[in-house]
């Protein structure tokens, strides 16, 4: 690997820190993946301007989308509660949320680390919802400040999308300008196969 592909890996930039900063200013990397560059805890904290392979937007471009009906809508919250039974797919929750209405809510694909089970759900849904087109428009978010969609967002660019959307201020954002809201229901891990 070249320097700078070194540099900006996760293992690159956290070293480059601790040589340049100390450990002490590198403690909010701690929660990154040296390996991997996905945010493994810690979820709700400040985001970066930017997530790589997406198009950061705004309110107003959301609202857009939202009534042009082009774009595929996709709520990474992650879900409270027992996680999904693995005999039935269906996701055990203790709290209920609500997200833009028409989303797929797909619970804890944004995490850092998944299992193999959904990181499969992750991609079989994006292929569902895009029609197997990776250039199809996708948007993905969670709340204000979460990197569970930051986390999403590069995995989705992983997997080969190209049209990706990122808004950062989640159903936090929407909803402070009065956008209608509906009660998320998320989507059962086995209701999607290849």
């Amino acid at each position: 690997m070249s320097r700078a592909g070194w540099m900006r890996s996760g293992a690159g930039l956290f070293t480059a820190c601790l040589m340049l900063l100390g450990s002490q200013a590198c403690a909010q990397h701690a929660h990154i993946d040296p390996a991997s560059g996905y945010r493994i805890s810690h979820y709700r904290a400040v985001v970066p301007d930017t997530a790589p392979g997406a198009t950061r937007v705004g309110t107003q471009e959301v609202e857009e989308f939202f009534k042009e009906g082009k774009v595929a809508f996709i709520d990474v919250l992650p879900s409270t509660g027992a996680g999904f039974d693995p005999n039935t797919g269906q996701w055990r929750l203790s709290e209920t949320h609500a997200n833009i209405p028409g989303s797929k809510w797909l619970p804890d694909v944004g995490r850092g680390n998944p299992d193999a089970v959904l990181d499969r759900y992750f991609a079989l849904n994006l292929k569902a919802v895009t029609g197997g087109d990776k250039s199809g428009a996708i948007l993905i978010y969670c709340k204000a400040d979460c990197w569970m969609a930051w986390n999403a967002v590069k995995r989705a660019a992983g997997y080969g999308y190209t049209n990706i959307y990122w808004y950062p201020d989640g159903i936090d954002g929407w909803a402070e300008w009065d956008n209608p809201t509906a009660p998320a229901v998320p989507v059962p891990v086995t209701v999607v196969s290849e």
